[in-house]
């Protein structure tokens, strides 16, 4: 049942996420937008680092739970990028966001990509493979965090 719920989601991520920019009303809704999806995806990494670095036991069916999410919800953010949402409200993005739209997205198809990785991993049921998916995973987003969000 449950990994019905994960392939519906990723069904709606896949459909909702390319035309979702043209959804946003104001600057101030994609925002929201990107806020709120980096947060849900924050989270269940979290859980997963967690496990991967021992401070949480290791449950291989939770992992492969978090894991999918986190595949699912690395899609979505990006549309909530889009120019003219620079301002709008309280952001921690930085400038360079929108100056280096090619490098940026290839930080955003970066994480994509160790995400589905990641969600591989935790398929095994092994640990071993968890840590080893999940360190380049995180280095993904601390680079991406590094060149392109404020710390304040």
């Amino acid at each position: 049942m449950k990994a019905l719920a994960v392939v519906t989601l990723a069904a709606a991520t896949l459909t909702l996420s390319a035309p979702a920019a043209a959804q946003f009303a104001k600057a101030e809704d994609a925002i929201k937008y990107r806020q709120s999806a980096l947060f849900v995806l924050g989270q269940h990494f979290g859980r997963l680092g967690a496990m991967a670095n021992g401070k949480a036991p290791f449950d291989a069916r939770l992992a492969q739970e978090n894991a999918d999410v986190v595949a699912a919800m690395a899609r979505l953010p990006w549309a909530g990028f889009a120019p003219g949402t620079d301002a709008g409200a309280p952001t921690r993005s930085k400038p360079a966001i929108w100056s280096e739209q090619v490098k940026f997205k290839e930080h955003a198809d970066k994480l994509e990509a160790e995400s589905i990785k990641l969600a591989a991993a935790a398929k095994t049921g092994s640990l071993d493979n968890l840590k080893a998916a999940f360190g380049p995973a995180a280095q993904t987003c601390k680079s991406c965090h590094d060149a392109y969000r404020s710390k304040s």
